[in-house]
C-alpha cells in the first residue's frame, strides 16, 4: 500500500504563517475549514474557488479535526488580534 506524504504544513513547520496551512500555498487549514463547516459550501466547490485538488480540502478539513487543540490556539490568536486592531471610524 503506498503512503502519501500530508500536504498540511504545521504552524510550526511553516515558513510563512503561524498556523496551518497546505503545502505550497498560502491557505490555512481554519480558512478550508471556515468555507466547507461555517459557510456550508461544498469541498468541491471550495478546491475550484481557490485553485486547489478536492483531496488537499478533504485533508485540511480531516487536519482540522484531528488537532482540536491546535485549531483553538490559531482561533484564540486570530480572535486577540482582531481585538487588539484599531477600528477605522469614518469621518463624520
Amino acid at each position: 500500500m503506498a503512503v502519501t506524504k500530508s500536504k498540511i504544513v504545521s504552524g510550526e513547520e511553516s515558513e510563512i504563517h503561524d498556523e496551518p496551512h497546505i503545502e505550497g500555498s498560502r491557505v490555512t487549514v481554519q480558512h478550508i475549514h471556515a468555507r466547507v463547516e461555517g459557510r456550508g459550501l461544498r469541498p468541491e466547490t471550495v478546491a475550484e474557488r481557490l485553485n486547489l485538488d478536492v483531496a488537499d480540502v478533504y485533508e485540511a478539513l480531516a487536519y482540522y479535526h484531528r488537532h482540536p487543540e491546535e485549531m483553538r490556539a490559531v482561533e484564540a490568536r486570530r480572535q486577540r488580534a482582531a481585538e487588539a486592531a484599531p477600528t477605522l471610524e469614518k469621518p463624520e
